[in-house]
């Protein structure tokens, strides 16, 4: 029998999604927005060092720059597609930068926590999961809430890390849109516009040893 707090943690896993038309641009709350990074700051992190920044964007110079930015890069991508690829990808809107009316860039800074950070050598980027699971902390969060949250990757770092100042070697590891929604999708749009499907779970988990899927 699952326990009911579990329940509705399993309820926002599989209800989280990646949005981007559904924003509605209603101003969130300060106090809303301290609660999601505060469950983003309660990640683990590799030797407790919490190598994460959070840069607030709210400034529309600086959400519309972005978007151009992101646009100029979409069309990049666009014109290495033909036929049928094409046509499903001109279907499919990748941000809603300007509708959330919220950007929250994520900094990974490999420097926090000193040179000798406990648990990272072996593994250079275990700073960086840790990055990532603060924002699926965050993310989740956002989906109790019933908030949207959308990452947006067609962007050059460099541009990025530019346009809010991020100094070397801080890098920038995701711009979310952040903001209330109409709706949560129950479909992942690129489910739904037919670009990739759900793999079943069963072919990607192995016993003992990887086994090579059958093709």
């Amino acid at each position: 029998m699952i326990a009911e707090n579990a329940r509705s943690l399993y309820e926002v896993i599989n209800s989280r999604r990646d949005t981007r038309r559904e924003f509605t641009g209603e101003p969130l709350a300060e106090d809303v927005l301290q609660r999601l990074l505060s469950a983003a700051h309660a990640a683990p992190s590799v030797g407790m060092s919490q190598p994460w920044d959070f840069i607030v964007v709210r400034d529309p110079g600086t959400l519309n720059a972005f978007a151009e930015h992101v646009a100029h890069e979409r069309d990049t991508y666009a014109a290495t597609l033909t036929g049928e690829r094409a046509e499903t990808f001109a279907r499919i809107k990748i941000e809603g930068i300007r509708e959330s009316g919220l950007g929250l860039v994520v900094g990974y800074d490999p420097t926090r926590g000193g040179p000798n950070v406990l648990g990272r050598h072996a593994i250079a980027d275990a700073g960086l999961f840790s990055v990532v699971c603060a924002i699926q902390n965050l993310w989740l969060a956002a989906t109790a809430e019933g908030l949207g949250v959308g990452w947006v990757s067609f962007y050059r770092e460099q541009t990025l890390a530019s346009l809010v100042g991020l100094p070397a070697p801080v890098r920038p590891v995701a711009w979310l849109c952040l903001g209330a929604v109409s709706t949560l999708p129950d479909v992942p749009d690129l489910e739904r516009y037919g670009w990739r499907h759900r793999s079943p779970l069963a072919g990607v988990v192995h016993r003992e040893r990887y086994s090579p899927r059958p093709n």
